[in-house]
């Protein structure tokens, strides 16, 4: 064997643990204020996320001019905050049906 057809699989080796690597970095933590009250002594349900996940665009823009403003809860009761903000981020980004659907319109 030659070391020209080693280099090929070392690479890809090498190259798909880098982008594990890079990927893994990547993910989300747990979040350890989930279920402990905020300084309002209030904890974020499903319909608070829900709102959150609504008006996340615009709390976006507001949150790179201003300390105060966050775009996520993070004093909330966990798995359905999160629920209600995915809802109402793909009701206000579009979700992934609108998506397909204006594909098959603009085909026809």
């Amino acid at each position: 064997m030659s070391t020209r057809s080693l280099r090929r699989p070392l690479l890809a080796v090498v190259g798909t643990l880098a982008v594990v690597l890079l990927l893994s970095a990547c993910a989300a933590g747990g979040n350890d204020l989930a279920g402990i009250p905020g300084p309002d002594g209030e904890v974020a349900g499903f319909w608070l996320g829900l709102w959150h996940g609504l008006i996340c665009p615009i709390t976006f823009i507001v949150s790179l001019f201003s300390d105060t403003v966050g775009v996520y809860a993070v004093h909330n009761v966990g798995g359905w905050y999160d629920f209600g903000f995915l809802l109402g981020a793909s009701a206000t980004l579009g979700g992934s049906a609108g998506g397909g659907a204006a594909g098959r319109r603009s085909r026809r």
